[in-house]
């Protein structure tokens, strides 16, 4: 009888070393996603810092073209308010927009020889596009760290854990598939 306590002992003792386990993976997991999401959040921060002085400059060259900075002014508060709410979905449009916004921006400087000609300008469409390749990084690693947390916890015996401690999902940062495309610059111009 003392050996098959013993043995029972031991299958709890490495069933609940294997449950911790699984608790502590999903923990690294939700915390990942967590790290990732901040990793997104200082870029973003960074660029809304930096859309005020790109549009201020615009404006000094670029009398007639009030509804494109509008657009970016508007879209930029949109980010900045679905970043501060923590709202993936809507920060994946609200991007979409941006991003748009400044596609037809930096399109319609074109057209302005002394804009493109100022060093304040070249520098600030540089700094802004070397943040939105380190947003579109971000993500990537972002949406790899919510990927693998949800599938973690939807597998078995994971699933069992997860659910006991409340383990949730996460939403991919995603942008709508027009707001991906290159702006068409013979609408722009035509």
């Amino acid at each position: 009888m003392d050996i098959a306590l013993f043995i029972i002992l031991g299958l709890l003792a490495a069933l609940a070393l294997y449950a911790i386990v699984i608790y502590n993976n999903l923990v690294a997991l939700k915390h990942n996603v967590s790290k990732a999401w901040a990793n997104i959040d200082v870029v973003l921060k960074q660029r809304h810092d930096e859309l005020p002085k790109l549009v201020e400059t615009c404006k000094q060259y670029m009398q007639y073209e009030q509804a494109t900075l509008d657009k970016v002014i508007q879209a930029r508060s949109a980010v900045a308010s679905a970043r501060e709410q923590g709202d993936v979905a809507a920060l994946g449009a609200a991007e979409g927009q941006l991003r748009l916004g400044l596609g037809q921006l930096f399109a319609v400087a074109e057209a302005y020889p002394e804009l493109k000609a100022s060093e304040k300008f070249q520098h600030l469409q540089a700094r802004i596009t070397g943040l939105e390749n380190a947003i579109a990084d971000r993500r990537e690693l972002y949406n790899e760290s919510v990927n693998l947390n949800n599938v973690r916890i939807e597998q078995f015996p994971d699933v069992i854990i997860a659910r006991l401690f409340s383990f949730k999902d996460f939403v991919l940062l995603e942008f709508e598939e027009e707001q991906k495309t290159d702006v068409d610059m013979k609408s722009l111009f035509g």
